[in-house]
């Protein structure tokens, strides 16, 4: 009894179990991992909450937010604010636009710049290119009258023109008959001889020839 108390208690004696560490040799303790990883996502956790953990703005910070949030809802009440001067006090307003009318236009594309910056810039291009093929058709407009009246123009020519136009002539038909009988052999001679020449005058021919018969 002495020695098998002995054998047992160097295995699982003295705050020690021999067997329970031979056996994490080769197997982990689970119950010592579930407590290795929960502090090891704790530790996660704290990280984390460390990087995202902001401080509240301060004084200048809010004051600067706030001017941002000041031009876009400034711009946009000025402007109807002109709508209504212009109605109020048309004098005041017409003076104010012709110190406007004195602004250079470089000025005025910094201040474009500006309010797309605020606004957004592609609705200002889509309005610039609306505008542009606005103003090309209306440049187009002219052009496209005088091509419109040209074309009535033509039309009503080509139907006088259809109109007025003489009926063929059939040649056979209007080919004289020859003459016979009497002077008909003068006439006859006389027209070949006009055939012949390209510069013969046949109904000259004709008279002469019946004159100098006569």
């Amino acid at each position: 009894m002495g020695m098998i108390g002995g054998v047992i208690g160097m295995l699982f004696g003295g705050g020690r179990n021999i067997v329970r560490e031979t056996a994490e040799v080769f197997r982990e303790n689970a119950e010592a991992g579930a407590q290795r990883a929960v502090a090891a996502h704790a530790q996660a956790v704290s990280q984390f909450a460390a990087e995202f953990d902001r401080p509240g703005p301060g004084a200048f910070d809010r004051f600067v937010d706030g001017l941002n949030r000041l031009p876009r809802p400034a711009l946009a009440l000025g402007t109807l604010a002109l709508f209504v001067a212009a109605m109020v006090d048309p004098v005041w307003f017409a003076s104010r636009m012709q110190g406007i009318a004195l602004v250079p236009e470089p000025l005025w594309w910094l201040l474009g710049v500006i309010v797309s910056f605020y606004f957004g810039a592609r609705h200002q291009i889509k309005s610039q290119a609306f505008r542009r093929e606005l103003a090309a058709v209306a440049a187009r407009a002219p052009e496209v009258a005088d091509r419109m009246r040209e074309l009535g123009t033509l039309r009503r020519s080509g139907g006088d023109e259809r109109d007025g136009e003489p009926e063929p002539v059939d040649a056979v038909a209007a080919e004289p008959e020859p003459e016979t009988g009497g002077n008909g052999a003068v006439i006859a001679k006389g027209r070949e001889g006009a055939a012949t020449d390209p510069d013969a005058n046949r109904p000259l021919d004709d008279w002469k020839a019946l004159r100098t018969r006569a």
